[in-house]
């Protein structure tokens, strides 16, 4: 089961998607795929009653947009350099615990939407990643089986980032992170239950055509299970809050060459398991 928010934005509409692909419509259970809902365990009431055939089938599915497949969250919590690859090639020490940095939850949207690159901007780079969504409130967790409780589902992340902003403007990442439409997401929350294991699963990422980055979250220095359970040690994780886990190697800042997106870009990229997204890059 995949769960998804289709529609424009701001007025997106939550479904539920069978193993055929045909949506159906949540509304009866929730007006949104949001931080209430997940917590009210809201993804197994849904499938309890698609199983049921209670839910209408949307039959417009396919000629709407994907928006997010959460609501937008309370915080984005990001995770640097948590792939040994990524560390290495941008010459950065491997760190002794997670890098943690957050960005701007409003830079959150749909997985085919445009990428504004911003103004000034010469250093626009790509960054797929593992996105976790919160189900429940978690603080100091204990153990994995704690930090395993409070994952509602996972998605593919979009970190786009820029890397003059982030490293060159002051030192503050979340500034190189936050910019508008810098966070692609989705296009579907699969749930926790239907990912056998979150740290195998490979992911990819493709810049006009030219395969970029393609790696497994098997590499992660710190796995998402304790990415999880150490956040909850510094701050309180709520329902609908996203985590990003990191980037596998092959980003531009890396590159000997620096291929940094420019206007008319098309960036693709999937996770196995989770869906496949595709932005075009568009200047400010």
């Amino acid at each position: 089961m995949r769960f998804a928010r289709l529609g424009p934005a701001g007025q997106e509409l939550p479904v539920i998607v069978d193993d055929a692909g045909r949506s159906f419509d949540l509304r009866a259970l929730t007006a949104d795929l949001d931080g209430a809902f997940l917590a009210a365990d809201g993804l197994a009431a849904a499938e309890r009653a698609l199983a049921e055939g209670t839910l209408p089938e949307l039959g417009d599915a396919d000629a709407l947009r994907f928006g997010p497949p959460v609501a937008p969250p309370g915080k984005i919590v990001c995770i640097g350099l948590n792939y040994r690859d990524h560390a290495e090639e941008t010459h950065a020490e491997i760190p002794a615990e997670p890098i943690i940095f957050m960005k701007d939850p409003s830079t959150l949207v749909g997985a085919f939407d445009e990428v504004l690159i911003p103004r000034g901007s010469v250093k626009t780079d790509w960054e797929v990643e593992l996105g976790v969504v919160i189900g429940s409130t978690a603080r100091y967790l204990e153990d994995d089986d704690a930090a395993r409780a409070v994952i509602a589902g996972y998605a593919v992340s979009h970190d786009v980032s820029e890397r003059e902003f982030q490293l060159e403007r002051g030192g503050q990442w979340d500034k190189g992170k936050s910019c508008e439409t810098f966070n692609p997401f989705g296009p579907y929350l699969v749930p926790a239950s239907d990912v056998a294991d979150p740290q195998n699963l490979r992911l990819r990422l493709d810049v006009n055509g030219i395969t970029r980055q393609d790696g497994t979250t098997a590499d992660m220095i710190f796995p998402v299970l304790e990415v999880v359970r150490y956040l909850s040690q510094f701050m309180v994780l709520r329902p609908g809050d996203i985590i990003n886990t990191g980037t596998p190697a092959g980003v531009a800042l890396g590159m000997p060459d620096h291929p940094y997106l420019r206007a008319g870009d098309v960036v693709e990229l999937s996770i196995e398991g989770l869906g496949s997204a595709r932005q075009t890059l568009v200047q400010a």
